[in-house]
């Protein structure tokens, strides 16, 4: 008999075995003592940083249905302690199950019904350890939250470079048959060093000719280690002639700014490693074109599905003096954290306006939330995402990536953003609304309604979440990602000083007497909610 805990295959025959005892079968597509690895890592992973408590039992039950996306056929049950799988009418196998929280018996176990299904499965047969892996925790992932996922070495490695950059000359190109067109030159890179320009024709990539190339294609060679060379031969008016250059790290530019009447319009499409020194240099060039006539600036994060939390933290303590910027809390001890402003900023005295909609979420949502209980944004657009957890990174053993929630974040005033988001002062959700008429309604005839909508905002707790629900229904989520009236509004507020002051006092929870920002403004009155 095995010792409980151990994985103990039972074959058809009643035959047991460890899995280790059993012979190595040369077809096999990938090594189970590696994929063991693989799956006890994420194994223990989950069960150790898993914003709540979750056995390894439930996980690895859940990852041997997920084989299921291979071979629909296949089915896992539990009985008495033993796990058995079946696929159509047929026992591929029965184990003993290990104890809730053996990691190692459980990935063992996992590994074993993987191979094991296969004598059942033509599918299950041919597929690769990726496609088990893949299988396995997007199963395991999908029980948990829907923002706990898998990501695949190839697809971790995209991931990386967006979050990170990369190695690489800094070209965004369309494929066509005559080879790679070139749409946008990145920023500070090698292209533009070497005087690449919009409308140039890449025929050849080191050689290899790039007509009707698949654009992931071209950016496999086009990548590569920072320092190595790369040419490529580009096509002009004026000619073919060969560019070669010295690939560098490059991070992609998430922050655009347009200056228009006074205004600094700030695009923030993402955040990345380099956002917020991006908008740093946004904020000065504004000052250094304007001066005394920079009325101030939009932060204009609709559709940006966020990203680094530390990008939100430091963009969000440019603009605050002093104060909490935003919590985490979770199970994990490293998982609980408090992120608070320190002052000397360039942004600190900027009026600001901060424009969200149904698809600004996560790291949008913090430095939202942040500027806006701190009293210093008007916020506008309509209830944001609701997306109020923090994801931990970690990467596996073959180099994929698991992506697992671990923390809630809290904004300054103490609310969990989680399912509820941020509440905008001037909502927008009207596309065709009289923008003049929206702000004056803000601090009008709405105001009181709207001091008291934000008062339950920041006190209804996050247990209660039918009440939180029906606070959204005030100002729904929707896609304005190409609306001009949030544009106008925004233009109207940092129009006038005072404008902005009456539609700033409206939803903020502290005093803002001789607020930065509002030259000859007068001090509105106390909110009703306290910093806590």
């Amino acid at each position: 008999m095995l010792v409980a805990g151990a994985c103990a295959p039972v074959s058809e025959y009643g035959i047991e075995t460890t899995l280790a005892a059993k012979p190595l079968d040369p077809s096999l597509p990938y090594d189970p003592s590696s994929a063991e690895k693989v799956v006890a890592f994420a194994f223990d992973a989950i069960q150790d940083r898993y914003l709540n408590a979750v056995t390894v039992h439930t996980v690895a039950v859940e990852g041997l249905r997920g084989l299921a996306s291979l071979e629909p056929t296949l089915k896992v049950a539990e009985d008495a302690g033993r796990v058995i799988v079946t696929v159509g009418d047929r026992k591929v196998a029965e184990y003993e199950a290990p104890q809730d929280q053996d990691v190692r018996g459980w990935a063992q176990l996992a590994v074993a019904a993987a191979i094991d299904s296969r004598a059942g499965s033509d599918k299950i047969h041919k597929a690769d350890a990726e496609a088990v892996y893949q299988a396995m925790f997007e199963a395991s992932l999908a029980k948990l939250d829907p923002f706990s996922r898998y990501a695949s070495a190839e697809t971790a490695r995209e991931n990386r470079a967006s979050r990170n950059g990369f190695g690489g000359v800094g070209l965004r190109y369309d494929s066509s048959p005559e080879g790679l067109t070139v749409t946008e030159v990145v920023g500070d890179a090698p292209a533009g060093h070497a005087g690449l320009k919009p409308g140039d024709l890449i025929t050849a990539i080191d050689g290899s000719s790039t007509a009707g190339m698949d654009k992931q294609v071209a950016s496999k060679l086009l990548r590569g280690a920072i320092g190595s060379d790369v040419t490529l031969t580009v096509r002009r008016e004026a000619g073919t002639s060969k560019v070669a250059m010295r690939r560098a790290l490059v991070v992609p530019s998430t922050v655009a700014m347009s200056i228009e009447r006074g205004i600094a319009n700030v695009k923030i499409s993402g955040f990345n490693q380099r956002t917020s020194s991006e908008l740093a240099h946004a904020v000065r060039d504004a000052k250094a074109q304007l001066g005394p006539d920079l009325k101030g600036m939009v932060l204009d994060l609709r559709g940006n599905p966020g990203g680094l939390l530390d990008q939100a933290v430091a963009m969000a303590d440019l603009f605050v003096a002093r104060g909490p910027i935003v919590s985490t809390r979770g199970r994990h001890p490293n998982a609980s954290q408090s992120y608070d402003a320190n002052p000397g900023d360039m942004g600190e005295d900027l009026p600001l306006v901060v424009v969200v909609d149904g698809k600004s979420a996560s790291a949008s949502e913090i430095l939202a939330a942040a500027l806006q209980d701190a009293g210093r944004a008007v916020v506008i657009g309509t209830n944001s995402y609701g997306k109020g957890t923090v994801q931990t990174v970690i990467r596996l053993p073959n180099d994929g990536e698991m992506t697992l929630t671990w923390s809630r974040f809290h904004s300054p005033t103490g609310y969990a953003l989680h399912g509820l988001g941020v509440q905008p002062t001037v909502c927008t959700v009207e596309e065709h609304s009289d923008p003049l008429a929206l702000v004056k309604a803000t601090y009008g005839t709405s105001a009181q309604q709207l001091a008291k909508v934000m008062a339950a905002w920041r006190h209804t707790p996050l247990e209660q979440a039918d009440a939180r629900k029906e606070l959204r229904t005030g100002c729904p989520s929707t896609r304005h990602a190409d609306s001009t009236l949030e544009p106008e509004v925004a233009r109207i507020l940092l129009s006038d000083h005072a404008t902005y002051a009456k539609a700033l006092s409206v939803d903020e929870p502290i005093a803002i007497a001789s607020r930065p920002g509002m030259p000859n403004a007068a001090a509105p009155a106390q909110a009703e909610s306290s910093r806590r």
